[in-house]
């Protein structure tokens, strides 16, 4: 009888495939490989990322250079022109205006006649003194031959000296009366010539509010217009407002020239004549006088015009853009760039405002590299990315 070995041997488990498990390490390690990869990338993506941040959180500049000053320079301000010469005529005596010679536009000779008022009331006036000066000559005849009665008596001792002098006095006091008399009737005949209304000068009538018939003079309208308007235009006044910074250069003499709208592209010569001397408290300027020949009579009075000063310049002085300015309670400043581009706050001292330049008279030298338009927040010490550089 056989024994059965095999049946007591113990069972083991069939051994895996060698492939599979080349397979599975495989994927272990491509699981990790990835892991890896993303993990790198991440990394790579995030310092690329706070790279990016750190070079927006730098701000971008942009330099310009500092340029010496003008020997001269163009300043030019609105001016408004006047008459060498003007007038408006109102009336001087009461009454109708009887007729009117001259209409604006009217070039007139000094003491033209204008208009013509008719005067009634001070007309009987001038009658009345007429007639109170014969009066009173009359009068003074009386008592000149009275008083000479009285003292051809006073020679006979006929009448006392007390008389005589009576009569001679009253003599004085009819002389006196007919001064009086005579003054008055003077008064009134010069009110009279003021009945004609004429030109006090040459020029041209730029006004006429008279009509046939209008009530002037005294007891006419409170608002009543001047009858006629005259205006001498064979030169011209303008006057300019000066800022302050300015005003040490205006003086007599100084050319300037002027441009009006209505004529573009044409100039005209004008001088400085004179100053007010005196700065305006409430717009910090100078008023400035000019005076500029008007040939052909083209500029207007009442215009308005542009007027250019050739200033002398500022020796030692730098020019920069206003934009470059920097206004703090520490004063005016500008950023310029220090070393490792890292910013230089420079307090300056500003000259003359140019409109976009500004004349800067000490803290800068000409050929200095400043920061143009410069952002509101920039500081002291602050770290920039230097941009393209002008000048």
């Amino acid at each position: 009888m056989q024994s059965n070995t095999m049946g007591n041997e113990p069972a083991t488990d069939p051994a895996a495939p060698k492939g599979l498990k080349v397979a599975g390490i495989v994927a272990v390690l491509v699981a990790a490989g990835v892991v890896t990869a993303g993990v790198i990338s991440r990394s790579g993506d995030a310092h690329a990322a706070q790279n990016w941040a750190d070079a927006r959180a730098v701000p971008s500049i942009h330099l310009i250079g500092v340029m010496p000053s003008a020997m001269t320079d163009g300043l030019t301000l609105p001016g408004t022109m006047q008459a060498w010469n003007g007038a408006k005529l109102y009336a001087r005596v009461g009454g109708y205006v009887q007729a009117w010679y001259k209409d604006i536009g009217a070039d007139v000779p000094a003491g033209a006649a204008l208009g013509l008022i008719e005067t009634p009331e001070l007309d009987q006036q001038i009658a009345q003194a007429r007639a109170d000066l014969d009066s009173a000559r009359a009068n003074a005849s009386l008592a000149k031959s009275t008083a000479a009665r009285w003292n051809d008596l006073l020679q006979s001792a006929s009448v006392s000296k007390q008389e005589a002098d009576e009569k001679n006095g009253d003599l004085a006091a009819k002389n006196a009366a007919v001064e009086g008399a005579s003054a008055n009737l003077n008064r009134l005949l010069a009110q009279k010539a003021y009945a004609t209304v004429r030109a006090p000068f040459a020029g041209v009538v730029t006004a006429r509010n008279a009509d046939i018939g209008d009530l002037v003079g005294p007891g006419a309208s409170s608002t009543q217009l001047p009858m006629f308007a005259v205006a001498d235009v064979h030169r011209i006044r303008l006057y300019v407002n000066v800022p302050q910074s300015y005003s040490a250069a205006m003086k007599p003499g100084l050319d300037a020239s002027l441009t009006v709208p209505d004529y573009p592209g044409r100039t005209f010569d004008a001088k400085v004549a004179g100053t007010s001397g005196s700065i305006d408290s409430q717009s910090g300027t100078l008023q400035v006088q000019l005076v500029a020949n008007n040939p052909g009579e083209v500029l207007k009075p009442g215009g308005y015009a542009q007027v250019r000063f050739d200033v002398p310049g500022q020796p030692g002085t730098v020019t920069i853009p206003s934009s470059a300015l920097i206004f703090r309670a520490a004063g005016t400043q500008v950023a310029m760039l220090g070393a490792g581009d890292h910013i230089i706050m420079q307090s300056v001292t500003v000259g003359r405002d140019l409109g976009s330049k500004v004349q800067v008279t000490s803290g800068l030298r000409a050929n200095d590299k400043i920061v143009d338009s410069p952002p509101d927040s920039i500081e002291q010490g602050e770290l920039v990315r230097v941009g393209q550089t002008h000048g």
